[in-house]
């Protein structure tokens, strides 16, 4: 029995003791948090999504007063709270807000069931992933989006949605927050973030495919084949040739749709541009 106690009595000092020198360490080393990264980050939206380009909103919200010490929030933005939440964080840290453009997801591709046939058929994991990194899908093309929802299953605001006549997501501009995050879950990279734009009008390449004209037609009846005719019709140089593949740079584009019409294959998009009526004959 005295051993019994004994043991026991050695067993609490050394528990106590350990617990003396723990305590001692955690008050010597401790680290306090800046109060102000607590409340920033109850300004913003508790997310998570990582389309700031942190890991979270705690990240985000500790790299924004790490910003404010500097004294410039450049570069540090919540795409999912926009400009709203922006100012109320730069008014808690006692910084003007900078402003940024909204900016929103647009799918670069334009290759339905009906204008991209399919050509074989694929039996596995219904996740793009899965389907990419197996084979080039069930259609000629092997740029274009292959149509299992990754896009749609990570968005968190249901901004996305496969359209079953389609095959292709339909992005909702009223719930894209432009996060990116279905910009990261697309393995062919179709999805891309632009600016909203002037009255959320936008014109861009829904191409991806980067073969020669002949054969990027052959698997697509609106591919972009790389003539070069919006090039030439662009006169803000807001359209560059590369690898076959025309590309807009939203930037410089003025919408002025000229390359929507000299488009031959109709591979170039405009979004929320009024319909021209047809004149009335006399």
């Amino acid at each position: 029995m005295n051993y019994m106690m004994m043991a026991v009595m050695v067993l609490g000092g050394v528990a106590l003791v350990a617990a003396v020198v723990l305590y001692t360490v955690s008050r010597k080393f401790a680290v306090e948090e800046d109060p102000r990264i607590g409340r920033v980050a109850a300004c913003l939206p508790g997310a998570n999504c990582g389309g700031c380009g942190y890991a979270g909103c705690a990240a985000l919200a500790e790299a924004l007063v790490k910003g404010a010490d500097a004294g410039s929030l450049d570069g540090l933005q919540c795409p999912v709270g926009g400009a709203g939440v922006m100012a109320q964080i730069a008014a808690e840290l006692g910084m003007e807000a900078v402003a940024s453009e909204p900016m929103v997801a647009v799918v670069r591709c334009g290759g339905t069931c009906e204008l991209r046939p399919r050509t074989a058929q694929y039996d596995g994991l219904q996740t793009c992933a899965a389907v990419h990194a197996t084979c080039s899908g069930e259609t000629a093309c092997g740029y274009g989006c292959l149509g299992c929802g990754d896009c749609s299953t990570s968005c968190q605001f249901g901004g996305l949605r496969i359209n079953p006549e389609t095959g292709l997501p339909e992005v909702d501009e009223t719930l894209c927050t432009g996060c990116g995050s279905c910009v990261k879950a697309c393995p062919r990279h179709i999805i891309e973030l632009r600016k909203r734009g002037p009255k959320n009008r936008r014109v861009y390449v829904g191409c991806m495919n980067r073969d020669k004209g002949a054969a990027a037609r052959k698997a697509c009846t609106v591919a972009c084949i790389g003539c070069g005719k919006c090039e030439k019709v662009c006169k803000f140089e807001a359209i560059t040739i590369s690898g076959n593949l025309s590309y807009i740079d939203y930037n410089k584009c003025r919408l002025c749709t000229k390359c929507v019409a000299e488009c031959p294959t109709g591979a170039i998009m405009k979004v929320n541009f009024p319909v021209k009526q047809k004149e009335t004959e006399v």
